[in-house]
This record gives C-alpha cells, sequence and structure tokens, in this order.
C-alpha cells in the first residue's frame, strides 16, 4: 500500500521527487520500528503512539517528529479514501507542540547594496547578482528559481509566471530595473556561450551552460550574504523572509503577500507579522517617554 500511496503522490498530487523522498522515508521507518511488511496496514492508535515515543527518545526534535506524523497522517487518509480501513488511528494522535521562530530577514537599511548599477566583468558575476536580484524582487523559491524559464517572463506585461509547490502557478510583477538587467544577462551568456552547447530553456544556467543547480544558488547567496549583512542564516529562503517582511512593512496587503508568495494558507504568512509587531515594540519603547 506504501507503493501506491508514493504513487498516488506523484501522479494525483504532484508532489516534487524531494516531498515523495521524505514521505517514503518516513512511512519505512514506521514500518521497520514494528517489523511489518508495507502491505500490512497497521490502525492501533497505540502502535502509532509508541513509535513517537521512539523518535523522542532517539533525539529528534518535535519539528522533525511533527514532519513524520503529518506523512503518516496522509497516508492513512489515503487508506480511508481506497476503503482499505474505516477509521484513521491518527485522529487520536495529538501533534508535539514547536515553537516557531520568526523568520531571519535583512533589515531594510542593509539592502543598499542591491541597488543601482553594478560593473560586471563576465556572465558569472552577472548571474550572481541576478540570483540576489530575483529572489530580492519576487520572494520565490530556490527551487522555483532553478526551475524559471525564459519563456516564462512576460518583458512586455512585466511579469513572471512562477511554477510552486504542487505545480500551482502563480504570477509576479516586476519592475523596469529587473527587466533590464535580465535583458543585459541574456546577452552575456549569448557571448559567454557563443560556439558551444548550453541550455537555452532556463533562465540561471551553471558555468557550464546547464540547468542551475541548488548547490548553486546556495552558494551565490551565501557569497554575497556574507558581504552584505552580519545574521547567521545564509540561504535563499532568507531573501523571501526579507521580500515578504519589506513588503509588510511597507504597507502590503497580507492577503496580497500570500498570493505573491505563493502560500496554501494565510497562516503560513501571518508569520511576518510578529516581524513588524517586533518592529512596532521597538518604536514604541524608543519612543515613549514612560517606556
Amino acid at each position: 500500500m506504501v507503493d501506491k500511496f508514493l504513487k498516488y503522490l506523484q501522479s494525483e498530487k504532484r508532489y516534487s521527487d524531494n516531498t515523495i523522498m521524505s514521505y517514503r522515508r518516513d512511512l519505512m521507518q514506521f514500518y521497520s520500528f514494528h517489523s511489518v511488511p508495507t502491505s500490512t496496514i497497521i490502525t492501533d492508535h497505540r502502535k502509532v503512539r509508541f513509535w513517537i515515543v521512539d523518535l523522542f527518545d532517539q533525539g529528534l526534535s518535535p519539528r522533525s517528529i511533527r514532519r513524520k506524523i503529518s506523512a503518516l497522517r496522509s497516508f492513512y487518509k489515503y487508506l480511508i479514501r481506497q476503503g482499505e480501513i474505516d477509521f484513521s488511528p491518527m485522529d487520536r494522535i495529538v501533534m508535539p507542540k514547536v515553537s516557531k521562530p520568526l523568520p531571519v530577514f535583512i533589515p531594510q537599511n542593509q539592502t543598499q547594496k542591491l541597488q543601482g548599477q553594478r560593473e560586471f566583468e563576465d556572465f558569472i558575476d552577472i548571474r550572481d547578482f541576478l540570483v540576489i536580484e530575483i529572489l530580492y524582487w519576487t520572494g520565490m523559491r530556490r527551487s522555483e528559481l532553478a526551475r524559471l524559464k525564459i519563456s516564462d517572463i512576460d518583458f512586455v506585461g512585466k511579469q513572471i509566471k512562477v511554477l510552486g509547490k504542487g505545480r500551482k502557478e502563480r504570477y509576479i510583477p516586476i519592475e523596469q530595473p529587473l527587466i533590464e538587467l535580465i535583458e543585459w544577462y541574456e546577452q552575456m551568456k549569448k557571448e559567454f556561450f557563443e560556439g558551444e552547447q548550453y541550455d537555452k530553456t532556463y533562465l540561471i544556467l551553471s558555468n557550464t551552460g546547464r540547468m542551475a543547480y541548488p548547490e548553486l544558488i546556495n552558494r551565490v547567496v551565501k557569497n554575497f550574504l556574507t558581504e552584505l549583512t552580519t545574521i547567521e542564516k545564509k540561504s535563499p529562503h532568507v531573501l523571501r523572509h526579507t521580500f515578504a517582511t519589506h513588503l509588510l512593512n511597507n504597507g502590503a496587503d497580507i492577503n496580497a503577500i500570500k498570493e505573491l508568495l505563493g502560500h496554501s494558507s494565510l497562516a503560513a504568512t501571518e508569520v511576518y507579522t510578529h516581524n513588524s509587531f517586533e518592529k512596532l515594540k521597538k518604536i514604541y519603547k524608543q519612543a515613549h517617554p514612560r517606556a
């Protein structure tokens, strides 16, 4: 049943390969713990609890355990839809509580280096800068940027079509400075790979002319943020958090931010309101005579 469930996630739900691998790993761990084949359907909620206790004993964080429970919950929902079981043992399982850390972002006064014209010596320089600019201008995820095609960019309508989680499409408006940077980059790309075979489908390419791989984008962002800011975390998601936080701090509607980020629920976007509230508290403390 596990294999059928994973095929369902791939063909019907259109989950990413990484997500499917995570589901497979979690379910295999569950069945391995009980030493039964994956064709067996376990309906005793106590066995689920025994597994969760063992995960805590292994030292896993509540966040990791919640993810594994979510995978198991989805599996049992699938079994109910298929008529294999009448009830889910997960109905009697309580998720462990986990504190939500505030998103790490770059303060607006530290983003000045993202503005203005820059000198580029070659294709690699402008590519690396374009990676930073697109992430900050659009708030897209690393995987979305890696898959971004040149045909997804509407230069006339000034918007980018993004293929997000679950292969859901969304459109993000862009402004003229970013359009001009992309056009400049495309010209330098042609000159850099002149006479060589390279991928003409995707926007961001590796030094060898292939579709950008995740580690390339990670490295570009880490190198840039090391020069830009002193924050400890330096990942592409920091620029996504920065995009959302700056929009909210400058008056953008949270529902609009939700659509731009491609969140399926408003709850995922509301975490950014906490950053804004922390900013308000700081201003209050500095400005109020009795604070």
